[in-house]
C-alpha cells in the first residue's frame, strides 16, 4: 500500500509541474487516494478506474473544475459522499463496483451531470431524486438488481440514451413516454410483459432493444415510432395465425354506457356536456383514461375487446429488417370485431 501511495504522490507532483488538464491513476493498484490530490485544483478529467479504492478523501472536493470522473472497477460499497461537492461534474463512471444504492442527497447536488454509468453493481432502487439530474443525457444501469423504474425518470427530458439491460424490471411507468429526446432505449433481459401505452410520445426513438423479455405484443401506437433498429428476440410474441373467434353476448354496465355517451358528447365543443364537464373535475379525472376503438374510432371507458394486428417492420415502418411483429389493438365491441374490412384478430387465451 505504501508503494502505491508513494507512486501516486510522485505522479501528482509531475502533474503539478506539467499543469495538465487531465490526470490518470488508472490500473495502479491504489488502495487509498493521497490527500495531495487536492493540489490539482485546475484539472478537468480524473481517471481512477481499475484500482482498489473503497472510499475517497474529502480533499477531493478541492477539484471544483472537475467535469469528468472515472471510478470504474474499484471496490466502492456506496457512491462517495464527497461527490456532492463537485457541482461542475458532467460525466461520472461508477461501473464495476459493489454499490447497492443511490444516496438521494448526492443526486440533488449534481445538476450538471450529463452522463451517469453505474453498470455492473448491485443497485436495487433508483430514488425519486433522480429527477434532480435535469441535464442527464445518458443513463446506463446495466447488470444490477433493479426491479422498479421510478415515475420520476420521466422528468429527465434531455435523456437521449437509457440502458436498463439485464435487471429484474417487470414494468415501466407511463411517465417514460414523456421522454421525447430519447433515441436509444435498451431493455433486454428483464421481466417485462408489456411496454407502456403512449410509447409514441418518445418521438425521437430510433433504437429499441427488448430482447429476452416476456412480451406477447407491442403497444397500440407502436407503428407510429420512427425506429431504425428493433431487437425483440427471445419473447413470447403472438404469431400471425388465424384462430376461431369465440362469440360472447355483450352486456355493458350502465356506468360504461353512460361514460360512452358522455365521451361522445364531449367531442362536440358546442355541446352542453362539453361545456359543463370542467365544473366536475372528479368526473374529468375519471374519464381521462378513455380509449378509442381501432375500427369505429368511438370512445370507450373500461370495457373493450383486446385484439392484435401485425406490422411488417420493413413495409409499414420503413426499417431494413423484414420481420412481422404483433401490435395490440382495442375494439369497443364484438359488432366492430365482426365488421368486414379490418385486419384485427382476437387474442386466444391459453390455459
Amino acid at each position: 500500500m505504501g508503494t502505491s501511495r508513494e507512486m501516486a504522490n510522485n505522479l501528482i507532483i509531475r502533474a503539478l509541474s506539467a499543469n495538465t488538464k487531465s490526470f490518470s491513476l488508472s490500473s495502479r493498484k491504489i488502495v487509498s487516494l493521497p490527500k495531495s490530490i487536492a493540489r490539482l485544483k485546475w484539472i478537468l478529467t480524473l481517471h481512477l478506474n481499475n484500482n482498489l479504492l473503497s472510499e475517497l478523501p474529502t480533499e477531493l472536493q478541492a477539484l471544483q473544475q472537475l467535469t469528468e470522473l472515472n471510478l470504474g472497477n474499484n471496490i466502492l460499497l456506496e457512491i462517495p459522499v464527497v461527490l456532492k461537492h463537485l457541482p461542475a461534474l458532467r460525466k461520472l463512471y461508477l461501473f464495476g463496483n459493489k454499490i447497492e444504492s443511490f444516496p438521494p442527497d448526492i443526486l440533488d447536488e449534481l445538476p450538471n451531470l450529463t452522463l451517469l454509468n453505474v453498470n455492473h453493481n448491485q443497485i436495487k432502487v433508483i430514488p425519486p431524486q433522480i429527477k434532480s439530474l435535469v441535464n442527464l443525457e445518458v443513463f446506463s444501469i446495466v447488470d444490477n438488481q433493479l426491479e422498479v423504474v421510478p415515475a420520476e425518470l420521466g422528468c429527465l427530458v434531455r435523456l437521449t440514451e437509457l440502458n436498463l439491460t439485464n435487471n429484474k424490471v417487470s414494468s415501466l411507468p407511463a411517465q417514460m413516454c414523456r421522454l421525447s429526446s430519447l433515441r436509444k432505449l435498451y431493455l433486454a433481459r428483464n421481466n417485462l410483459c408489456e411496454l407502456p401505452e403512449g410509447i409514441s410520445g418518445c418521438t425521437s426513438l430510433k433504437v429499441l432493444d427488448v430482447a429476452g423479455n416476456h412480451l406477447s405484443m407491442f403497444p397500440t401506437d407502436f407503428g407510429s415510432l420512427a425506429l431504425e433498429e428493433l431487437h425483440c428476440e427471445g419473447n413470447h410474441l403472438v404469431r400471425a395465425e388465424l384462430k376461431q373467434s369465440v362469440q360472447e353476448v355483450e352486456v355493458l354496465a350502465l356506468k360504461e354506457l353512460a361514460a360512452r355517451v358522455v365521451l361522445m358528447e364531449d367531442r362536440n365543443k358546442l355541446s352542453m356536456v362539453h361545456q359543463a364537464l370542467p365544473n366536475y373535475p372528479e368526473l374529468l379525472s375519471m374519464l381521462s383514461q378513455w380509449g378509442r376503438c381501432a375500427v369505429c374510432h368511438r370512445p370507450f371507458f373500461t370495457t373493450w375487446l383486446e385484439c392484435v394486428h401485425f406490422i411488417n417492420l420493413n413495409k409499414d415502418m420503413g426499417m431494413r429488417r423484414r420481420l412481422t411483429v404483433p401490435v395490440r389493438a382495442v375494439l369497443c365491441s364484438y359488432s366492430c370485431f365482426n365488421a368486414e374490412g379490418h385486419s384485427y384478430y382476437g387474442v386466444a387465451s391459453t390455459s
